[in-house]
């Protein structure tokens, strides 16, 4: 399927020398290198059907209608594409009327979502510089250089050189299918180089969550940082903590669930990002040696079944990277006088405070995290019908999970998990002779059996008189 491109970016050739031109040819310059089809791989048989019908409509309507950024990257690295964003001259207005199924969302940046059952095509207008004529309410900017508001439209080149990096400012035309390329994105995708446009110290005060896309699209597809746009990422980290935990949960999510959370989680200790992010995991690795193993292995585990098509749950994930902080919070309760149990719960309750303070975690993820959490004292206590309450629990997979994780990591000794392990797969005979091992009463180790029903017994009619 993608042999005409493997063609097209053999390097060295005269292909790339012909449409690129001079190599130290400024950024968007001369105009954007437009590549007609017969030149490059990407068809419309590798785009959903609900992308090409956003594009045909706004184009029949007499908008631009152009597919951006990530589908025509990976579609030139030989990846399926998934998600499909489409930039139209078309106003948010416009695009909502020609659209019934399609709302607008976004304050800070108005965007347009078409959804077609389960599937959603963002839809965005052009972005040009803002202006001194903007009022607030259309482009603001905090001192900082943080974009609070990012409203002014524009033509399709000063969108694409308001992107962040120039493999993203790559449009696909569909009036005639040709691809533009306005940043060199062709050229830094054959030199698996990521490259943000402008000034790097500009782009990332005027949006820190550029730093972690950047870390994101290196561990994703395997490419290099440009030097201009590593340099100030260990500067500019603390930015991170201008940005709604709410938005970072959504980042979070876009790094650690997308099959390369290993190499995405030592990126972002390397450039000094996952401290903004997860403070106090930060602290618990420089203080316990199997905090950071931990992690690596959830994060092993996670990527593996991504990999196999399995599903991940982020209440794992997060009751990996916290449980460093939540043990040494726990040892400080217990130093303080409170039973096991209650200094669990006080702990748990601590780290998830600390927490949301830079990274929201919805209930639907937190409460599943703290009975996995729970759950760890429990999984000890192999005694009689407590067994079989802990394996009937509904997190009591996760939690053995994460048991066999702790033992991996070398922070406890191993053989509480096989146990369980040998517990799951054995019949009833065997799970009785495994409960004795551990010192059971045989008598009263057996899996829980229905009360019997006590017969009454027949009044007295005597006793009515």
């Amino acid at each position: 399927m993608f042999k005409g491109f493997t063609r097209f970016l053999q390097s060295p050739g005269e292909r790339l020398k012909s449409l690129f031109g001079p190599q130290d040819a400024p950024v968007g310059s001369t105009g954007p290198c437009i590549i007609p089809r017969q030149e490059h791989p990407v068809s419309r048989q590798h785009f959903s059907d609900a992308a090409l019908k956003v594009l045909y409509r706004l184009h029949n309507a007499g908008f631009e209608a152009y597919l951006v950024g990530g589908c025509i990257r990976d579609s030139l690295l030989g990846r399926m594409p998934k998600d499909f964003d489409v930039a139209t001259d078309a106003t948010p207005e416009q695009i909502k009327d020609l659209f019934r199924n399609s709302r607008i969302i976004g304050r800070r940046f108005r965007i347009v979502h078409v959804r077609f059952g389960r599937e959603v095509i963002e839809v965005t207008t052009f972005r040009g510089k803002p202006g001194d004529d903007h009022g607030d309410h259309i482009a603001q900017q905090s001192d900082d250089g943080l974009l609070l508001r990012d409203n002014v439209w524009g033509d399709i080149q000063e969108d694409a050189l308001r992107r962040d990096f120039t493999i993203n400012a790559l449009y696909y035309s569909i009036a005639d299918f040709s691809i533009h390329d306005f940043a060199n994105g062709v050229r830094d995708i054959e030199a698996r180089t990521l490259r943000l446009i402008g000034d790097p110290a500009t782009r990332y005060r005027e949006d820190p969550v550029r730093m972690l896309r950047a870390v994101r699209f290196a561990a994703k597809l395997d490419f290099h940082l440009d030097p201009a746009t590593e340099a100030p990422i260990h500067e500019f980290a603390p930015l991170l903590l201008q940005i709604p935990p709410a938005r970072l949960f959504d980042e979070i999510l876009k790094l650690f669930m997308a099959g390369h959370g290993v190499e995405t989680f030592h990126l972002l200790r390397h450039y000094g990002l996952f401290a903004m992010l997860f403070p106090e995991a930060d602290e618990a690795m420089a203080e316990l040696p199997w905090a950071e193993r931990l992690v690596e292995l959830a994060l092993e585990s996670t990527d593996r079944r991504i990999a196999e098509e399995r599903p991940v749950t982020p209440a794992f994930l997060f009751a990996a990277l916290l449980w460093g902080p939540v043990q040494l919070r726990h040892a400080e309760q217990e130093a303080n006088g409170l039973p096991p149990i209650p200094a669990l719960q006080a702990a748990s309750q601590q780290v998830v405070s600390r927490q949301l303070q830079h990274i929201s975690i919805p209930k639907r993820f937190s409460l599943p995290m703290r009975d996995i959490w729970d759950l760890q004292q429990r999984l000890p206590l192999r005694r009689g019908r407590r067994v079989y309450q802990t394996r009937e629990h509904p997190r009591f997979r996760a939690a053995y999970d994460l048991l066999l994780l702790r033992e991996a990591a070398g922070e406890l000794d191993p053989g509480l998990g096989d146990w369980w392990t040998a517990f799951q797969q054995a019949d009833e005979h065997e799970q009785r002779r495994l409960l004795g091992k551990v010192g059971a009463d045989p008598a009263g180790s057996g899996a829980p059996r229905k009360r019997r029903r006590r017969r009454r017994k027949p009044r007295n009619p005597s006793s009515d008189a």
